[in-house]
C-alpha cells in the first residue's frame, strides 16, 4: 500500500532532523515507487546502500530511475504524464534533489488517492 505524505511536512522534517527524515523519506519514496510499478528489484534499502557504497554517484543514476518507474506506474493505471526522467537527472546533478523528492512524492500521492 502507497501511503500519501504531506510534502511540505516531508520538507520541514527534513531540515528539522539535519537530513536524517530526508534519508527514510529516500527510502520509503524508492519502496512507494517499487510498489506503484510492480518491480521488487528497486528496494529504497538496496539504493541506500549503493548511494553510501558509490560516493553518492548511485544516487544521480536513482534520480533517472525514480522516474522512469514512475512514468511505468502511472501508464499502467492509465494516467496521462509525461517521461521526467530526464528532469528528475538533471535537478540530481545540480544538486536539487529534494525538488525531485517532492515531484515524485507528489506522483505517489495522485497514486494513492486513485487507489
Amino acid at each position: 500500500m502507497i501511503k500519501e505524505r504531506n510534502i511540505v511536512t516531508c520538507i520541514i522534517l527534513s531540515i528539522v532532523t539535519c537530513g536524517i527524515y530526508g534519508l527514510y523519506w529516500f527510502i520509503t519514496l524508492t519502496d512507494d515507487a517499487s510498489r506503484a510499478n510492480d518491480d521488487p528489484s528497486f528496494t529504497g534499502v538496496k539504493a541506500f546502500l549503493f548511494t553510501i557504497l558509490t560516493c553518492g554517484i548511485y544516487s544521480i543514476y536513482w534520480n533517472y530511475k525514480i522516474g522512469k518507474e514512475m512514468y511505468e506506474a502511472n501508464q499502467k493505471r492509465g494516467i496521462q504524464t509525461s517521461d521526467n526522467s530526464v528532469l528528475y537527472l538533471v535537478l540530481g546533478i545540480f544538486g536539487f534533489g529534494i525538488v525531485t523528492y517532492c515531484l515524485v512524492q507528489n506522483e505517489l500521492n495522485v497514486i494513492a488517492k486513485n487507489n
